[in-house]
C-alpha cells in the first residue's frame, strides 16, 4: 500500500472520528432535560426536609438535578387564593410534570390549571376518589396520580391518642378552617363519633383567615378546655408556629395532623409516614418519565404511620404522657 493510499485512509478515518464525536456533541447538547414542577401549600422552610427525600429518592432512579432534571419550586405559603395562579405559572414554565403537595386545594388548583400534564400528588388528606380528583384508586383515569395520606379516616386514632396519652382529658376544641371543605366533613362526619366513643364533650372552633387566629385563641381561652386537635387544612399549616405557641401558653395538650409539629413544640402527631410518602414521588416521575400514562398508575394509601412525640413539651406544659402510649411511639423527642 503506497503513502498515499495510507494518507487517504488516515483522513476518512480522522473525519469519520471528527463526524461522530460532532453527532455525539450535538446529541449531548440536545438530550433533553426534564422540566420537573412542584407546587406545595406550604413554604420553603417547612418543605426542605421533605424534598430533600424526594430528590435523593430521585437520584436513586438516575434522575439527578441539575444534570437529568431540573425541578421548579413555587410554595402558597397557606394562601390558598394564590395555587390557582402558581400551578398557571407552572404551565407556561412548560413543566413536564408537576408535583403538587399537601392538599386537597393544591391538587385541584394544579388540574384545574391543566387537562395534559401529568400531576403526581402527596401530602392529600383527602379522599380522592369521594373528592373527585380520580375516578378510582387502582385505574386514576385522567391526569392525577400520586399518594393520598387519609387524614380525615386517622381523625379517631388521634383523639383516641390524645384521651390515652393524657387520661384527664374530658373537653376537647377541634380547630379547623373554614374554607376548606374536608376539615369541614372531619369536624361534622368524622370526629363526633369516636368523641362520643370517648366520652369527650367538644367544641368547634373555626379560622376563616390569617388575621381571626388571636379573636379565636382569645374565646378559646375564656372557654377551658383540656385537649386540642388541630385539624389538617392550608391555614393551619402556614400558621402551625401561632398555634402551636397558643397551646404552650396555655399549657394545652395537643394533637396534629401535621408531622412536623413535633418538631417545633407542638405534643403529638399521629398519622401517614410523611417522608416515607414524599419519598414515593421519585417512583411516580419515573414511570410516568417511562412512558406510564398517570391514568394507568394506581394511587397508593399510606404503607406505614408514625406516633411522635414531644416530652419536652409534655414537661413544659405540666402533663405525664402514659407510659403505655409512650412506649408505642415510633419517634420521642427528650
Amino acid at each position: 500500500m503506497t503513502n498515499s493510499m495510507n494518507k487517504k485512509i488516515l483522513a476518512i478515518a480522522l473525519a469519520a472520528s471528527i463526524l461522530a464525536a460532532v453527532h455525539l456533541a450535538d446529541a449531548q447538547q440536545t438530550k433533553k432535560v426534564t422540566r420537573l414542577g412542584y407546587l406545595s401549600q406550604f413554604d420553603a422552610a417547612s418543605e426542605s426536609a421533605r424534598l430533600e427525600g424526594i430528590r435523593l429518592a430521585l437520584r436513586g432512579l438516575g434522575h439527578i438535578e441539575g444534570q437529568h432534571i431540573a425541578i421548579e419550586y413555587l410554595y402558597g405559603e397557606g394562601k390558598r387564593d394564590r395555587f390557582p395562579e402558581l400551578a398557571a405559572e407552572l404551565v407556561r414554565r412548560k413543566v413536564d410534570i408537576i408535583v403538587a403537595a399537601g392538599g386537597g386545594p393544591v391538587v385541584r388548583a394544579a388540574m384545574n390549571a391543566t387537562k395534559t400534564i401529568p400531576i403526581v400528588m402527596v401530602g392529600a388528606g383527602v379522599d380522592p376518589v369521594e373528592a373527585g380528583i380520580i375516578e378510582n384508586l387502582a385505574r386514576p383515569g385522567g391526569n392525577v396520580t400520586g399518594i393520598t395520606n387519609l387524614g380525615r379516616e386517622l381523625g379517631g386514632k388521634r383523639l383516641e391518642l390524645l384521651k390515652e396519652a393524657v387520661t384527664k382529658i374530658a373537653r376537647v376544641a377541634f380547630l379547623y378552617e373554614l374554607a376548606s371543605a374536608a376539615s369541614g366533613r372531619e369536624v361534622k362526619e368524622v370526629l363526633p363519633a369516636p368523641a362520643r366513643a370517648l366520652g369527650l364533650t367538644v367544641r368547634s372552633w373555626e379560622v376563616r383567615g390569617p388575621d381571626d387566629f388571636d379573636r379565636v385563641f382569645a374565646a378559646m381561652g375564656k372557654q377551658r378546655s383540656d385537649g386540642l386537635y388541630v385539624i389538617g387544612a392550608p391555614l393551619m399549616g402556614a400558621n402551625l408556629k401561632r398555634i402551636i405557641g397558643f397551646a404552650l401558653k396555655t399549657r394545652l395538650p395537643a394533637v396534629y395532623s401535621y408531622r412536623e409539629a413535633v418538631d417545633v413544640g407542638g405534643l403529638m402527631y399521629y398519622g401517614a409516614d410523611i417522608a416515607d410518602s414524599y419519598r414515593r414521588v421519585a417512583y411516580y416521575v419515573d414511570r410516568i418519565l417511562k412512558g406510564t400514562k398517570p391514568a394507568d398508575l394506581p394511587v397508593e394509601q399510606p404503607k406505614k404511620f408514625e406516633l411522635a412525640i414531644n416530652l419536652k413539651t409534655a414537661q413544659q406544659i405540666g402533663v405525664t404522657i402514659e407510659p403505655n402510649v409512650l412506649v408505642r411511639a415510633d419517634r420521642v423527642i427528650r
